[in-house]
């Protein structure tokens, strides 16, 4: 959206939708709260389960997304993880300009940023996952997220 570009597309999805795994739902289901117990975020959980346990898709063995068992078992986070990378990626510019008061190039990365956490906040509002009074504010920011 901001850049002169078009954008680069992220990893293909299996062919199939039958997937050759071994383990069964509930197998993977308690291998996922295992993971996210040990401090893995959502992305890393994927990760895991797809290098080490050959599992390309979460949602062709359990049917269901991994957000959803994650939310089932009482172990998702508070913020979605897409809305907590891009805030804490802001407080790092915020704390970089206050050193450094004349870097306009991040002045204007900080511009963007914070205009992607609003928009994605008002996403996440029409879809229920944040409430109607949550708001991006600095001082409430930093006390969500521990740098």
């Amino acid at each position: 959206m901001y850049a002169r570009r078009k954008g680069v597309s992220g990893s293909t999805r299996p062919l199939e939708s039958t997937v050759p795994v071994t383990m069964t739902s509930e197998e993977v289901q308690k291998l996922i709260v295992e993971l996210r117990n040990s401090g893995l975020s959502s992305s890393q959980i994927g990760i895991v389960l797809r290098d080490t346990h050959g599992i390309p898709s979460v949602k062709s063995v359990t049917k269901k997304s991994l957000t959803e068992v994650l939310s089932d078992n009482g172990v998702a986070p508070d913020l979605p993880e897409d809305l907590f990378n891009l805030i804490t990626k802001a407080l790092k510019l915020r704390d970089h300009l206050e050193e450094n008061k004349k870097d306009l190039h991040n002045k204007r990365a900080l511009q963007l940023t914070e205009s992607k956490i609003r928009r994605l906040v008002n996403y996440y509002k029409s879809r229920d996952v944040l409430p109607e009074e949550w708001s991006y504010r600095l001082d409430t920011v930093e006390m969500l997220i521990s740098r």
